[in-house]
């Protein structure tokens, strides 16, 4: 799962980021309004950490950019403005959730979470694709009742595919789904290629049915 953490606060920032890559986040970061602009402009995420008060502008107008291009990152506010006013017009315009600063990184994800499993989960903890089960919470799969051992990467291309099922999706949002910014790096897409076709074997391994398609030309989609 993808997370942008916009906000300028150098100590809060390294915080939040080794406690979230922790829970096996793939975090990135902007210290400012246009930084921030620029990479909700040019990337999706799972969820955006937001603080209002950045040092060249105001965050709320980067959420209101978001909605205004029908963007669906999840989003919720941080912020040290603890008004009812700061409150209410963020979450107007279409936050998720607000977060008055200071407080607990374990507060933080689990509401990063909740918004994450509401918006492309259906607030569903326990996933069920036909003989796959995956729980979500435990990070943990098994098809027919056995247990499948994923790596972090291919458990995200799982949960990535069924929640974007019967859509397909280019290899070029897989990358970015994967490896954030550092895609446009990259020289192929080889390394999709092989977490893939290890995923696709491990749970063939254990009889299940061949639900993800290669669209050539296209991407990839999860067919139910």
């Amino acid at each position: 799962m993808k997370i942008l953490i916009i906000e300028d606060e150098r100590e809060l920032v390294n915080s939040i980021t080794e406690y979230l890559s922790g829970e096996q986040y793939l975090c990135e970061l902007a210290a400012s309004y246009n930084e921030g602009m620029d990479k909700m402009s040019q990337y999706s995420y799972d969820c955006i950490v937001l603080d209002l008060m950045l040092p060249d502008g105001n965050g709320l107008k980067i959420l209101e950019e978001l909605k205004r291009r029908g963007k669906e990152d999840g989003v919720i506010i941080v912020s040290a403005k603890d008004s009812l006013e700061d409150r209410l017009k963020g979450l107007t315009i279409g936050a998720d959730d607000y977060l008055s600063k200071p407080f607990h990184l374990s507060e933080l994800a689990a509401r990063i979470y909740a918004v994450i499993r509401r918006r492309q989960l259906g607030s569903q903890n326990i996933i069920h694709q036909g003989e796959i089960t995956i729980d979500v919470p435990s990070r943990t799969v098994a098809v027919n009742g056995h247990e499948v051992v994923l790596t972090r990467r291919e458990f995200d291309l799982l949960v990535y595919f069924i929640s974007n099922k019967n859509k397909v999706v280019s290899k070029n949002a897989i990358a970015e789904h994967l490896s954030g910014d550092f895609a446009d790096m990259l020289d192929s897409y080889d390394f999709i290629y092989g977490h893939i076709k290890n995923l696709k074997k491990k749970l063939s391994e254990f009889g299940a049915d061949n639900y993800l398609k290669t669209i050539y030309g296209a991407g990839y989609k999860w067919e139910v």
